[in-house]
């Protein structure tokens, strides 16, 4: 969960948000030490008179430059390349939900059970009880196993929406007509905020998505007693 003037990412729970926040840190430091680059010729040529008159005609320095950022870039590409298909990799998922989205609200069906379906609404803020969080609890929280692959079907019954958790590194949008598969895992029990991220209409805001994280065996607890 992101606290007030939070300015970075929110902690990693699962290992491809563990993956994209190296990703970040490396491709930032990369940045940091261009605009120092830039940052001390521009105030160099500011700041003296004195000027080498062949260095613009300069063959060499035109191959640099030219080169200099082509390595930049491969430097960049080839870890990001490697988090795409990290994250589009499905290996044997423990288990499958089926997520719809509606206006404006989620619907969750676990499919490996019977008849274990329902849908998950925001509670208004004149029912939240001391300590919940405003626009973001639901009345049914998401209940999945910790430590086990878990593959989301999500699509949508009227327009675009968008299923984001940013603490799992998840954001799959939810088209009409059409199933797009995600996968997840997490590292440590806790609950998981997100929220729709498509503006899909009045209630845009308002479409909050809790996953609770659990042990394997409070999850068995809670399968039963829903069916």
């Amino acid at each position: 969960m992101a606290y007030p003037m939070q300015l970075g990412f929110q902690d990693a729970t699962s290992p491809i948000m563990e993956e994209l926040l190296h990703f970040h840190d490396h491709t930032l430091m990369i940045v940091f030490l261009i605009s120092s680059l830039v940052l001390y010729i521009i105030a160099l040529m500011l700041t003296t008179k004195l000027t080498h008159v062949s260095t613009m005609d300069a063959q060499e320095v035109e191959t640099i430059w030219t080169i200099m950022p082509a390595i930049i870039l491969i430097t960049i590409a080839l870890p990001s390349l490697r988090i795409l298909y990290m994250m589009d990799e499905i290996n044997n998922p423990s288990l499958t939900v089926k997520t719809m989205g509606h206006q404006w609200y989620w619907s969750y069906e676990y499919t490996d059970y019977e008849d274990l379906t329902f849908d998950s609404y925001m509670i208004p803020t004149s029912e939240l009880k001391p300590g919940e969080l405003r626009l973001l609890e639901v009345d049914n929280r998401v209940v999945l196993p910790m430590e086990m692959t878990i593959r989301m079907l999500i699509s949508s019954e009227d327009v675009l929406h968008s299923w984001a958790v940013p603490s799992l590194g998840l954001k799959t949008d939810a088209v009409p007509g059409r199933l797009n598969q995600t996968t997840l895992m997490s590292t440590r029990p806790g609950l998981f905020y997100g929220q729709c991220s498509e503006i899909c209409g009045s209630n845009h805001s308002f479409m909050p998505i809790v996953l609770e994280l659990v042990p394997l065996e409070y999850f068995e607890k809670w399968s039963a007693s829903m069916l």
